[in-house]
């Protein structure tokens, strides 16, 4: 687990993990704080002063400190209410300034909503999505998208993705509600509009589907072609109102 942790959906024989992290391109210019962090090589001549600036430029964000600001209980989606997971089942990030935030990865519970939020409050667990979608609809949030979840059981996916738990279990096709498919329908839309993801099957993915992973979730009950075609929807229907921090739960 730890860096690579994944959660608890059903499992399947476990393989290789690959991949690498997706770095988002930094924007031209240097900061005077990152003048001084590069120091003379930055202000050499020619090629070499354009790729100093750069590399410069991509280890101020690497700089321990240096991140957004953040408030308790902020939420990324509207719709959600906070629930903090532990500590210990992700990892403070700055997304996508640090890594690029290209993915969401659709996973099932094997459990029910209240288990699923325990074991993410557990740090023993060392493992969590950002999200929790119940089989009546209702989501809570539980890591910030900025945060690495430690969610898929592969490095590089974990820090381009964002996680999205379903409340039931994968041979129980009555478990995958209306309301449930509806509301992880919104949430991903909404995801994928504020990170500019494709709304696609390339770019919302299963646990299954993640290199290196031991696990079978979503599952062969899963929906895709309902699911996508919601989202789709989801995607083009008006704006919800902004987010606002939530009292926890």
């Amino acid at each position: 687990m730890g860096n690579n942790g994944s959660t608890r959906g059903a499992r399947k024989p476990s393989g290789k993990s690959a991949g690498s992290a997706s770095r988002k391109k930094p924007a031209d210019g240097v900061s005077r704080r990152a003048l001084l962090i590069g120091g003379g090589a930055v202000a050499a001549a020619g090629t070499a002063a354009v790729l100093a600036r750069d590399r410069v430029k991509r280890l101020w964000w690497q700089v321990p400190g240096i991140e957004k600001p953040r408030k308790p209980g902020e939420l990324d989606y509207a719709g959600a209410t906070w629930v903090a997971a532990a500590e210990a089942n992700w990892r403070r990030a700055d997304r996508p300034d640090d890594f690029t935030i290209d993915r969401v990865i659709i996973h099932v519970t094997q459990g029910s909503f209240a288990s699923a939020v325990r074991v993410f409050q557990d740090p023993g667990h060392q493992a969590a999505t950002h999200y929790i979608v119940g089989q009546d609809g209702r989501v809570v949030q539980m890591i910030r998208e900025l945060d690495v979840a430690y969610q898929a059981g592969n490095r590089a996916y974990n820090e381009r993705g964002v996680g999205i738990e379903h409340e039931g279990f994968v041979d129980r096709p009555k478990d995958l509600t209306k309301a449930m498919y509806e509301s992880s329908a919104r949430l991903t839309a909404s995801i994928c509009a504020r990170h500019d993801i494709p709304v696609d099957r390339e770019h919302i993915i299963g646990h299954v589907e993640v290199p290196g992973t031991d696990h079978t979730d979503p599952g062969p009950h899963w929906d895709w072609d309902r699911y996508m075609e919601l989202v789709r929807r989801a995607a083009t229907a008006p704006p919800s109102p902004s987010p606002s921090p939530s009292a926890k739960a």
